[in-house]
């Protein structure tokens, strides 16, 4: 059953009664261009077919309640809140995000109170941006029973800003625009090139199949919290290293200007200023050999940006470079981390005849070294949030 039809039933269940409408939002991979979204860089993702449903009603109180099905097959509920009342902080939990995007939203003409059950299969805590699509589902939910049913992709570049201050100012996790705006304005069979400082996008083709190669992603199950611990503190020794170079952002240094930005920073802060900005010049070269369609030549790059988050960056983990390390020897072109960091999903660029051979060794290697199985699939580039039709 589809995320869309499992929330429409689930909110029967919960209701007595269909739901107005269901709105649904992907998860995403992020090809390339990690950690600089927050640096007023460049990055690379796709939307995934995983998605996650908002089945909703309107109501006229202003109360908003929300309830998940989960993939045991029960339902939860969170506490009702009147919107007008809600407050950062205020909101314990996963209901945290839909009431931070109501929060955001009562200032955008969506503050009638709604009644909200969500579904969906986008893994939780896997670096594929399941939140991004909780509060993207959530958001178009909440404007569509205001009236606004399709959101052009200005209004949704946005609608993606309201989601990252609801995730930013509400639940506390000091995430970039990048997953929300991927979960909305991205589209089948292409990468989406955004210039996170200028809000310009372009639509890359990216038919791996057409080149006889997958993009198999590898789950760890390796489970990370963007709102604890290092991904706070990485994002704010960047915003000092921008400060000590007098600089706006990471993105006004440029790799000629590397090595003298390098000399005039702690040590603690250099190697976070040389994954930025060997980073954003990744993506530029990966965009560059995409629009030429040479998608083979791209594995060396993400194999480099691998290194670079995890040497310089340190956020990756022993699983997530054991999944890379393994996927690379047994075939893959090239392979990395995806996503936070500190757990989550790494992808390999792998040709077709080999994805079973690359699955089969890094489960092997797991299984040799005492890890949890992971949990591997062939993520394909698909379409943006929607209002589905059931």
């Amino acid at each position: 059953m589809s995320s869309a039809r499992a929330a429409a039933a689930a909110f029967e269940s919960v209701h007595g009664r269909p739901p107005a409408g269901v709105w649904s939002a992907p998860g995403r991979v992020n090809l390339i261009g990690e950690h600089t979204d927050y640096n007023d860089g460049f990055v690379l993702p796709f939307a995934l077919p995983h998605r996650l449903a908002a089945a909703a009603s309107p109501r006229s109180d202003q109360v908003l309640t929300v309830a998940s099905l989960g993939s045991d097959g029960q339902i939860q509920h969170t506490e009702p809140v009147t919107i007008p009342e809600l407050r950062p902080g205020s909101v314990p939990g996963w209901g945290a995000y839909p009431a931070g995007v109501a929060w955001v939203l009562r200032d955008h003409g969506a503050d009638r109170g709604a009644d909200v059950v969500l579904a969906g299969d986008v893994p939780t805590g896997a670096g594929l941006s399941s939140s991004a699509a909780l509060e993207c589902a959530v958001a178009l939910a909440l404007l569509g029973l205001a009236g606004e049913e399709n959101p052009d992709l200005d209004r949704r570049s946005e609608i993606a800003r309201w989601a990252q201050r609801a995730e930013n100012e509400f639940v506390g996790a000091p995430t970039g625009v990048l997953d929300q705006t991927a979960s909305l304005c991205c589209i089948d069979g292409h990468v989406l090139f955004l210039d996170v400082r200028s809000g310009e996008m372009e639509q890359v083709p990216f038919e791996a199949a057409a080149a006889g190669l997958r993009i198999l992603a590898i789950d760890t199950r390796v489970k990370h919290a963007h709102s604890e611990g290092g991904y706070g503190e990485r994002r704010k020794g960047t915003e000092r290293a921008a400060d000590l170079l007098g600089v706006k952002a990471l993105r006004d240094v440029g790799p000629d200007d590397l090595a003298g930005a390098l000399a005039r920073l702690p040590g603690d802060l250099a190697p976070l200023v040389r994954h930025v900005v060997t980073e954003n010049q990744r993506v530029l070269d990966v965009v560059a050999l995409l629009r030429d369609g040479r998608i083979g030549d791209i594995g060396p790059l993400l194999s480099a940006s691998h290194a670079s988050m995890r040497d310089d960056y340190r956020i990756s983990c022993p699983e997530l470079d054991l999944a890379v390390d393994v996927a690379v020897e047994s075939g893959a072109l090239g392979a990395r981390m995806t996503g936070g960091g500190f757990g989550g999903t790494a992808i390999a660029l792998v040709p077709e005849s080999a994805v079973d051979a690359v699955e089969a060794a890094v489960m092997a290697a797991f299984d040799r070294a005492g890890y949890r199985a992971p949990r591997a699939f062939v993520a394909v580039p698909s379409a943006g949030a929607r209002r589905d039709e059931l």
